[in-house]
């Protein structure tokens, strides 16, 4: 029930408290919805799961890590692959960190995980970077690596399966992402 106190409009408090929870909600829910600090975006065409693009073609790109080495995609083909998308500003990307490196050691010699770090300036990405450990950090600051995948927001997966078809393109949680790699090397 709305009250006047004084010619103001009074909510009853218990209305209050659930819109700022749904608020709440829905900025913890978005993660890292919001825009990298330089306003640099992709735009891509969609990979869809089951896309038979063979490992020659869409792993066929180079890339620099963040510590300025140069990393050869074509490396990837003939095992499953996992690429994880983040930027340096995303708190789910740092949230999702510890696990893609728990799911990197669990599953190492079996399964390739690869860090796509972007959405913002190189030396951002690099900064953050250096501090990942356990698989390797690509520095895709321009979004080649992003636009080749057709990734368009961060804290996203590609799962590639062995013959180098897509399975999976977009979030998943710990567990999905682990069940999925899971499945993959059987």
């Amino acid at each position: 029930m709305v009250t006047t106190t004084g010619g103001r409009l009074e909510l009853p408090r218990r209305r209050s408290v659930t819109a700022s929870g749904l608020l709440l909600t829905a900025v913890v829910v978005s993660g890292c919805a919001g825009t990298p600090s330089t306003g640099n975006t992709q735009t891509a065409p969609e990979v869809t799961a089951g896309q038979t693009a063979a490992p020659a073609d869409l792993l066929d790109f180079t890339a620099r890590t963040v510590t300025g080495a140069t990393f050869d995609g074509r490396r990837l083909a003939g095992k499953p692959v996992v690429l994880w998308f983040w930027s340096p500003w995303c708190a789910t990307c740092r949230a999702q960190a510890g696990w893609v490196s728990a799911l990197a050691d669990k599953y190492a010699g079996q399964v390739s995980v690869v860090g796509v770090g972007g959405l913002d300036e190189s030396a951002a990405v690099r900064d953050y970077g250096a501090t990942l450990r356990g698989f390797p950090q690509l520095d895709d600051a321009k979004g080649k690596i992003w636009t080749r995948f057709g990734v368009v927001v961060q804290s996203s997966y590609v799962v590639l399966d062995a013959a180098g078809r897509v399975q999976h393109q977009g979030y998943l949680d710990s567990d999905e992402l682990d069940r999925r790699v899971a499945q993959l090397v059987g």
